[in-house]
């Protein structure tokens, strides 16, 4: 989970102090621009691709389709949940304004969240990351088995395996809020997870929620990613038309390269007793590139060229054909 604010431990008395870093104007506004790009691209990216999956689905060859709806809805409302949030309630004396903004915009240009907004963006990011990691497992699933995935029974288990992704989230993400785990980290330019004095609660939350959420994913998609590779699963005929199944490899890299960080400050705190958190620079880059994953995928499948055709055909604002002219009467002249 995302880390804490510092904390001084001295002797049995155990004193929370919050690192509220000021951010240099330079940092600031570079990190604005870096966090609206990633906005656009989220939200624009991924409304495009539902709506070329949903209109355009005749157009190109999608077999295994509920992984990879999981996967941009996750990425589009994650890009609107975190990066979207009605979460501003001036003081009275300024009056009562409530702006849609982007949570992390917010945060770095009026130094922190307010509840509910905080906890809800604590608990829905992990539950993205989740259902994110769950959605690209079960496409590896898929493209090892093949069609046969698609069939009634198969399928309903793919079906259940995408909603537990999500319910597992959901829950997992849940269980800071209830035990009011939750504060602003100015680092991480959101709400996260802290801990004061108990290493135990944290080391027995972070195993359970990385084994549930993270590990048996990661497991589905290297050993099937590996089968795929040895040949040891599907293999589709040469004239069989390209799936777009195919941008998985793609989809598998991405997201491990931009959750690389997000791992590493966990693992950091894990093996830290005075439960000590992440460098500042390391939280601020796992939050910079989980966003940047959002953005990212709608780029990848633009890289299938039949869906990338769909796309720009989408885009395309002239694409009524010119009218021909109708025959609507005879006139016949007598000579």
């Amino acid at each position: 989970m995302p880390c804490c604010p510092a904390l001084l431990v001295s002797g049995v008395l155990n004193v929370t102090v919050q690192v509220e870093r000021p951010w240099p104007d330079a940092e600031k506004w570079l990190l604005v621009a870096v966090l609206g790009v990633e906005m656009v691209m989220g939200v624009l990216g991924n409304s495009l691709v539902l709506l070329a999956k949903v209109m355009c689905r005749g157009q190109f060859c999608c077999r295994y389709w509920l992984p990879l709806i999981s996967l941009t809805l996750s990425d589009f409302v994650y890009s609107n949940t975190c990066c979207s949030l009605i979460c501003l309630s001036m003081t009275d004396d300024e009056g009562c304004s409530v702006l849609i903004i982007s949570g992390s915009f917010l945060a770095m240009l009026t130094g922190g969240q307010r509840s509910p907004w905080c906890e809800v963006v604590s608990l829905l990011k992990f539950a993205f990351i989740s259902s994110s990691i769950g959605s690209i497992a079960i496409l590896c699933v898929q493209r090892l088995i093949g069609p046969a995935s698609t069939g009634s029974a198969l399928f309903a288990v793919m079906v259940t395996a995408c909603l537990a992704s999500w319910v597992t989230g959901v829950v997992f993400g849940s269980v800071p809020v209830v035990y009011a785990w939750i504060k602003y980290d100015p680092a991480e330019m959101l709400c996260a997870v802290f801990w004061e004095n108990s290493y135990s609660d944290m080391l027995v939350y972070i195993l359970c929620a990385f084994s549930v959420c993270i590990f048996v994913p990661v497991l589905l998609i290297f050993t099937c990613s590996l089968l795929s590779a040895l040949g040891c699963g599907f293999t589709p005929y040469s004239d069989e038309e390209s799936d777009l199944s195919e941008v998985t490899p793609l989809l598998v890299a991405s997201y491990m390269f931009c959750y690389t960080p997000f791992v590493v400050s966990e693992l950091i705190l894990l093996g830290r007793m005075d439960l000590l958190p992440a460098p500042d620079w390391l939280r601020t880059l796992s939050s910079v590139m989980s966003y940047l994953d959002c953005g990212l995928n709608p780029l990848i499948y633009c890289s299938h060229q039949d869906f990338r055709e769909a796309g720009l055909a989408l885009l395309w604002t002239n694409r009524k054909p010119p009218s021909e002219p109708v025959l609507t009467a005879i006139t016949k002249h007598e000579l």
